[in-house]
């Protein structure tokens, strides 16, 4: 049990859920006698019972002269991890091999499977060798609680805690479970949830005194109006605006958003906040960074809602993209995997009720802190919102300057998610 300094509604006022897609309560909790690294650690002692009593009954396969005692003692097996990580610091989710001045999750990640022995030194340069997939390419800055990446490795005694053992405390691998052999985390993810905090201010009127931002309440006739323009995303729509070198005719530009909705405003040091929350099949990178922009835009007047319509047209429009601070990769769906493989008495529905005490405890003592202590001392938000009046959302140019800028990010990134 984590003990606490403080109840939890004494840091907010107002409590915050995912509604249908579950489990997000925006209260953060205060850690006193116990750290919070020793607390992280208690909950990740907890032994994976069911894999380490599979590990221990699993059929040895036919090895030849050249193997090491490692690799006769522990074949690898196609597994997932279950990940949370603070994105602050970090240049997104997915490693450049051969650039170590942009660190990434996966550098910290893949030197810890080789530390912990998981997996060779030479799969580190060559990763298809474990056959690593993730689910999300996040951004630089966004954090995950939900994460899962799909590899190869020696299934090592403790794994779970010898792999944490070497990653610095804001990384965390929660949980871990045997896949089938041609199991693709990215492929097969049928569903991804994302949530992103952000001040209220970001909804007032565009004359609206910034320097008193703790002033500012979010009037319910606002909250409702920014849930109908956020339900005009639900759909399959054509996001070519919504991320960068993406042609209108190009079919993977088409994604389809089951959930968009922005819930009850809380207050946290006398600032109120509020959290988005939106379900798709996937998105393309920026594509929900920009949605959210938009309907930014739209509510405080710098945009009307006719440019969202023509935002999924044929049309160059000019859509700003929102700081990447406050979201957060919250949980990946599995729905056919577990519909066909999930029952079949051999392999486990990849669903994580048994971590979720684990994944809160993360999320509060990592996650939301730095969302909320990194917004109030840098303003993000606020700077960003002083940048909305040089976007021209009536012009139709072949390119504007952010796209200029996004020139340097790579063909395929627009495929990935945000």
């Amino acid at each position: 049990m984590i003990k606490v300094r403080l109840p939890l509604s004494a840091l907010f006022n107002h409590r915050q859920t995912l509604g249908r897609n579950g489990g997000f309560c925006h209260i953060f909790f205060m850690m006193s006698e116990v750290s919070k690294d020793e607390q992280m650690a208690k909950l990740l002692k907890r032994p994976n019972d069911d894999l380490a009593e599979k590990v221990q009954t699993t059929k040895r396969i036919k090895v030849d002269g050249e193997q090491s005692e490692d690799e006769k003692k522990y074949p690898k097996r196609k597994v997932v991890l279950l990940m949370a990580y603070s994105g602050k610091g970090y240049y997104g989710m997915q490693r450049n091999t051969g650039t170590s001045q942009f660190r990434t999750i996966e550098d910290d990640l893949v030197t810890a499977l080789i530390k912990s022995g998981c997996i060779p030194e030479n799969h580190g340069e060559e990763m298809k060798k474990m056959s690593f997939q993730r689910c999300a390419r996040t951004d630089k800055g966004v954090s995950a609680a939900g994460q899962v990446v799909s590899l190869k490795l020696r299934l090592i005694e403790d794994i779970v805690e010898k792999i944490n053992e070497n990653l610095p405390p804001q990384i965390r691998v929660l949980g871990i479970k045997r896949v089938t052999q041609g199991f693709n985390s990215k492929n097969n993810c049928d569903g991804r949830t994302y949530s992103y905090m952000l001040p209220t201010v970001a909804f007032s009127p565009k004359d609206y005194d910034i320097g008193n931002i703790a002033a500012f309440r979010l009037e319910p006739k606002t909250l409702q109006r920014l849930n109908s323009l956020f339900a005009l995303y639900k759909g399959t729509h054509n996001f070519h605006n919504f991320t960068s070198q993406k042609a209108p005719s190009d079919p993977s530009a088409r994604r389809y958003i089951t959930e968009m909705s922005c819930g009850e405003p809380f207050i946290h040091n006398n600032t109120e906040f509020a959290v988005i929350t939106v379900r798709g099949q996937s998105f393309m990178l920026h594509q929900i960074r920009k949605m959210i922009g938009l309907v930014i835009a739209v509510i405080k007047g710098y945009a009307t809602e006719e440019v969202m319509e023509r935002s999924w047209g044929q049309e160059k429009v000019d859509i700003p993209k929102a700081p990447g601070l406050g979201l957060v990769l919250e949980r990946v769906h599995f729905d056919r995997y577990n519909k066909r493989f999930g029952g079949d008495g051999l392999h486990e529905r990849l669903e994580w009720d048994r971590e979720e005490e684990v994944i809160k405890a993360f999320k509060e003592a990592y996650i939301y802190p730095t969302i909320v202590e990194t917004e109030c001392q840098e303003g993000s938000m606020v700077s960003w919102m002083s940048t909305l009046p040089i976007h021209d959302f009536e012009g139709t140019a072949a390119e504007t300057r952010e796209n200029k800028d996004q020139n340097k990010v790579s063909a395929d990134a627009g495929n990935d998610s945000d």
